[in-house]
């Protein structure tokens, strides 16, 4: 009798596949959400980044045909580009309507108070808004058109008015009274200077200074004159807002005088700044009054500033830029910034910045030649006079100091003595211009970087597989957490340890520091080499693993020897002053706050996260392997190099790479460890500045939309791509690893 067995039947519990499908579906989920969020982030950033590097726009907003024939000799226009205002020769102010509906229209006409017949007139540095006449007596007349805003009906309206700098008074530039042909004039807080050229030929500089008698209260002018001795002809005469400089453009030479001291002017250089073929048609100074701009008919503007040489400071042409040829140029700069704009007798307008040498933008804006030229002072618009037609044009220019090359190429700023790479991007003065080399904090973080893994890598790989391969196992649950919850430790208490107990340790201490590098390696290995030379008797009371116990008390003392024979070791080979002598005899600068406390604090948060995967790697190696290797006679050292570590390698790579990243992202700590200089020196005594600790220090203080603050954007953005790069570096060389001894 035959029997059929039954084949088993095994039947899948319906919840467990649910939670099987759901598990699996929440964790796809949870991948795809986590790029979605980098995605967001990556694009997010380049929205904030974008509008820095969008070209410049000069749009027309409106023409006005002026009702009144008039021979107008300045322009300008009001702080809300509502109200332009032109002066005529006679000293009369027209103030017109330039936005919205009443575009055109002629508000008012102000009369200046003149005491004589207008031979002259001349405009201040931009930021001071003012004008002044000269006259047939040898006097001067200060103006400066100003605008009164009230809200009747809680609605805004802007009055037109004049308001006279010196109250009213006149200032006698030629005591001769000889009528004033061309001035130039400067009036800052209490202190006005003028330099004229007068009928009969004589250029006279005048300072005027005002004094408060103390008994009536009444405020004096003091003034004193000095002729300056110049043969030829006078083109143009300049004077920097400061009254420190005067420069007088004859023909094709620029003479500079230094007029800080009026009654002992002196002539400081003379620039000859016609290139071949070519001549001098007119001269400007740029926003801060630092650079001298110089134009030639053949089209170029060059920008000169003072630079340090074996003779003193002296002028240098620094940079060109080539405009329109065949016409002369007039140059017209910025309030603030290091703008400037160029025109020409056929109607062209050009857009350029000095520093980044950018050309932003050129067009043709009017069929005439330009007569008169004014830029508005937010610098979102520009004016110009054309025949009897004033143009407006509405100028969209935010972001002009940025380009590539500023941010990662060297650029010579005003005064320095050579290109650099340089991030300075704030100043209490009005007249700074920002710098944002994004090298400097880049190389910074690289440096603490790179100093961090320094200290950190060997100590957390050879702590790792000593305590994954060598250590017994009651002792590897003791040090394995241990190791670990040194991670959860907050940085900012590294930082606030390392800035303020271990940097005054290490600069009060050197010796001890340098002693302590060179006497614990060399201690460690002389203890090693002694234990092999004991009795076995002696070497096998101490059980298998527990070794690493020997070194606390050798450790400790090694320390205490350091620091002890520190002061000894300063005073014998230092001279008592170990800071002093590395900046006298080796020429090294010192910062109490440097590269080397940076390394040391963040070295030791690094070495939890490099120790934790490094060990989970080389625990994780199968046995039989190690286990093999001994039964084909190798020694454990064999069997660890040639094994173990390898098959570990993709693991222990990670944990290099991850270790990396963390410096690399790591804030407090070199926010509080370090001076944040952003400077580029790899010396270990010197601080950094990095992208994280940037962005944290001068994001509440960046003014939301500004250049500045999209610049700090830019920095999260490149330290984004910084540790983007490292860990896709890091995953393609972990497979490859892994693919390359899987087989082992």
């Amino acid at each position: 009798m035959s029997s059929n067995p039954q084949k088993p039947s095994f039947k899948t519990d319906r919840s467990r596949l649910f939670k099987d499908r759901f598990a699996q579906f929440g964790i796809s989920a949870g991948g795809v959400m986590v790029l979605i969020a980098l995605l967001l982030i990556f694009f997010y950033l380049l929205y904030v980044v974008q509008p820095i590097f969008e070209s410049a726009k000069v749009e027309k907003r409106v023409d006005v045909t002026l009702s009144n024939a008039q021979q107008y000799v300045g322009v300008g226009v009001e702080e809300q580009t509502e109200i332009a205002y032109l002066l005529s020769n006679t000293g009369h102010v027209d103030f017109y309507h330039v936005k919205g509906k009443q575009a055109g229209g002629l508000i008012e006409r102000l009369s200046v108070n003149l005491d004589g017949q207008v031979t002259s007139v001349a405009k201040s540095a931009p930021f001071l808004g003012q004008y002044a006449y000269g006259l047939d007596n040898g006097q001067v007349n200060l103006v400066k058109p100003s605008f009164l805003v009230t809200f009747p009906g809680n609605e805004r309206v802007i009055s037109p008015r004049l308001s006279y700098p010196l109250d009213g008074k006149q200032l006698l530039v030629d005591e001769q009274g000889e009528a004033i042909q061309r001035f130039a004039f400067s009036h800052y807080e209490d202190k006005t200077a003028v330099v004229a050229l007068t009928a009969d030929k004589r250029i006279i500089f005048a300072s005027f200074t005002a004094e408060e008698n103390m008994f009536s209260g009444e405020v004096e002018w003091v003034v004193e004159r000095t002729e300056l001795e110049i043969d030829g002809r006078i083109d143009e005469l300049l004077i920097t807002p400061d009254t420190t400089r005067t420069f007088v453009r004859s023909a094709n030479q620029v003479y500079i005088f230094d007029t800080r001291y009026p009654s002992e002017v002196e002539q400081l250089q003379v620039l000859a700044a016609n290139e071949e073929n070519a001549n001098l048609v007119g001269i400007s100074l740029l926003a801060g009054a630092n650079s001298l701009m110089l134009a030639n008919d053949n089209g170029e503007v060059s920008q000169w500033f003072e630079v340090n040489s074996d003779t003193g400071r002296k002028f240098q042409k620094i940079r060109a830029f080539e405009t329109p040829k065949n016409s002369e140029v007039d140059i017209y700069s910025e309030y603030y910034r290091r703008t400037f704009f160029t025109t020409n007798s056929s109607g062209d307008l050009g857009l350029y910045y000095t520093t980044s040498q950018a050309h932003l933008w050129q067009g043709k804006v009017t069929d005439g030649a330009i007569e008169l030229f004014a830029v508005s002072p937010r610098s979102n618009a520009v004016l110009l006079l054309s025949g009897e037609q004033l143009s407006v044009f509405d100028v969209h220019n935010e972001h002009p100091e940025v380009t590539w090359s500023a941010l990662w190429q060297e650029v010579w700023y005003e005064g320095y003595p050579e290109p650099a790479y340089t991030w300075q991007s704030t100043s209490a003065s009005d007249d700074f211009e920002s710098k944002f080399s994004l090298v400097p904090i880049s190389f910074g973080t690289i440096k603490a970087a790179m100093y961090a893994m320094l200290f950190a890598v060997p100590i957390a790989l050879s702590a790792a597989v000593y305590t994954a391969y060598f250590m017994s196992s009651e002792l590897r649950r003791v040090v394995k957490p241990t190791v670990e919850i040194m991670e959860a430790l907050p940085t900012v208490i590294l930082g606030f340890l390392a800035g303020l107990w271990l940097a005054p340790l290490i600069e009060a201490h050197l010796p001890a520091i340098v002693a302590l590098l060179l006497l614990l390696p060399t201690a460690i290995i002389a203890t090693a080499f002694f234990w092999t030379k004991l009795p076995e008797n002696i070497r096998h009371k101490v059980p298998d693993g527990w070794h690493s116990m020997l070194l606390i008390p050798v450790v400790l003392f090694v320390g205490w020897l350091s620091f002890t024979i520190s002061s000894g070791v300063e005073e014998w080979v230092f001279d008592g002053n170990v800071r002093q002598y590395l900046t006298n005899e080796l020429g090294m600068t010192f910062d109490q706050r440097n590269s080397l406390v940076v390394g040391i604090a963040m070295g030791f948060a690094v070495i939890p996260t490099i120790f934790s995967i490094a060990e989970d790697a080389v625990f994780s190696v199968p046995k039989h392997l190690s286990n093999g290797s001994l039964a084909l006679g190798a020694t454990q050292w064999q069997t660890l190099v040639r094994v173990v570590l390898l098959t570990a390698s993709p693991g222990i790579f990670s944990a290099v790479m991850m270790g990396l990243g963390r410096a690399v992202g790591e804030t407090m700590i070199v926010l509080m460890a370090t001076g944040n200089t952003p400077i580029m020196d790899w010396s270990i005594f010197q601080g950094m500045r990095t992208l994280a600790a940037n962005i944290a220090v001068e994001m509440p203080e960046s003014e939301v939309g500004s250049s500045h603050y999209r610049i700090l954007f830019l920095a999260a953005f490149v330290l984004f791509i910084f540790t983007f790069v490292f860990n896709t570096v890091a995953e393609f060389v972990r497979q490859q690893l892994r693919e390359k001894y899987s087989s082992m």
